[in-house]
């Protein structure tokens, strides 16, 4: 899966709105630049098996999918969400995720796509994501998905090795997902990210590096690279595989990022590498603290209202039998206050290998700059921040321990 927000971000701690709440706190904030960019992320929460690794909100599939009432929901919960603020301004991109969405026919993502159009207004060269997993590809979905608007595909390899597949328990095997490269790029798509995973269960420095080269060799636009952790509430969580040491950690990291930089992979995120022009568009605007909606069964939303000042979060209903079944997919919606803000500023933008400009702190939040005294201050002098400013970048150790960097934006 590649590695973004979606449906399972940690929402702030913020208070439940009203429909007309806004608070003198909210009132305060300036936009000098206007709204953010707004993009879609889209959930399709079910797979064939969960992995034991997963987190995220997906549930095994049972046949048939119910795919007709699914996008019934997914449009309801779009016109439910098309207020004002956010009806004025077009989507960037859309993200279709999972779950392993690649399991819908070409003609649901056709009618789910229309729906969208439809309804919103979308930029000329809006990138339009879907994920799959390559043990459910299939030449005709592929080459469907391609005609109903689908411009970019992300495929879950995740390894090339069988062993560490079945370890990691994936349903496909590296023959597969070599062939699902293949079925994408003969159904016309030029653009497409590939996940793979180090730090798996018994994997060696050598065994990562080789997984990595067969991975590069595959020539897609787009690789997200990243550590294997175990996450609370999963089979790992319960009964932790044998992962290697940190020290060997950290080599198979620094060893991945020199070889995807020598095979025209430029580093751009903490685990995103892209060749020129590639860079994921929906994931920067996460990252850079834009506006999204969020419709799917668990999915979460981010508006800004420039006019009140409001930044508040939405989520849908998380069980897709309710989700389902319910009229008013919403199942929260609370405000961010200003030290949400500058922390989930902090969460997403320093995870750019580039940061961010200065202004976008003031541009994204509508709070003053010096808001971010004293944690910048702190930041600099640990050397965790790049004395530049006018950006907000991390050092090279401000990646190496980012959690350490965020959590002093947290006590801003």
């Amino acid at each position: 899966m590649e590695r973004h927000l979606r449906a399972d971000l940690s929402p702030g701690a913020g208070p439940e709105l009203s429909a007309s709440g806004t608070g003198d706190a909210a009132a305060a904030r300036h936009f000098p630049a206007g709204p953010p960019p707004l993009t879609l992320y889209v959930h399709l929460p079910w797979c064939v098996r969960k992995c034991p690794y997963c987190d995220f909100n997906s549930h095994q599939a049972a046949a048939p999918l119910p795919e007709q009432d699914y996008v019934d929901a997914l449009l309801a919960d779009l016109d439910a969400q098309r207020v004002p603020v956010a009806a004025r301004r077009p989507l960037q991109s859309i993200f279709i995720g999972g779950g392993t969405p690649s399991l819908f026919s070409g003609t649901a993502v056709a009618r789910l796509l229309d729906g969208v159009r439809a309804r919103c207004e979308l930029a000329a060269d809006a990138e339009i994501t879907l994920e799959a997993n390559p043990g459910t590809v299939d030449a005709g979905h592929f080459a469907a998905y391609r005609r109903a608007g689908v411009n970019r595909l992300s495929i879950g390899v995740q390894s090339l090795s069988a062993g560490h597949l079945e370890a990691l328990g994936r349903i496909h095997d590296p023959a597969q997902a070599c062939d699902a490269v293949a079925t994408a790029r003969a159904a016309g798509f030029d653009n497409i990210n590939l996940d793979m995973m180090f730090g798996l269960p018994g994997q060696s420095i050598a065994a990562a590096r080789a997984d990595l080269d067969a991975l590069i060799a595959l020539e897609p636009e787009h690789i997200s690279y990243y550590q294997l952790t175990i996450e609370p509430n999963t089979a790992f969580a319960h009964t932790p595989p044998q992962t290697p040491n940190h020290d060997t950690l950290d080599a198979m990291q620094e060893q991945g990022i020199a070889r995807l930089a020598a095979a025209g992979y430029a580093r751009y995120e903490v685990s995103a590498f892209a060749r020129d022009g590639r860079r994921c568009r929906h994931n920067l605007n996460y990252w850079r603290f834009g506006d999204y909606l969020g419709i799917g069964a668990g999915a979460h939303g981010k508006l800004t209202d420039t006019a009140t000042g409001e930044v508040y979060r939405r989520t849908s209903t998380r069980s897709p039998r309710t989700y389902l079944a319910s009229a008013d997919k919403q199942s929260s919606r609370f405000r961010l206050d200003d030290a949400d803000l500058v922390l989930e500023l902090a969460l997403n933008a320093l995870r750019l290998t580039e940061g961010v400009e200065a202004t976008l702190f003031t541009a994204r939040t509508g709070l003053p700059a010096t808001r971010l005294e004293p944690a910048r201050s702190r930041a600099l002098a640990d050397g965790l921040l790049e004395p530049a400013p006018d950006r907000l970048v991390a050092t090279p150790l401000g990646l190496r321990f980012l959690d350490d960097l965020v959590a002093g934006f947290g006590e801003a």
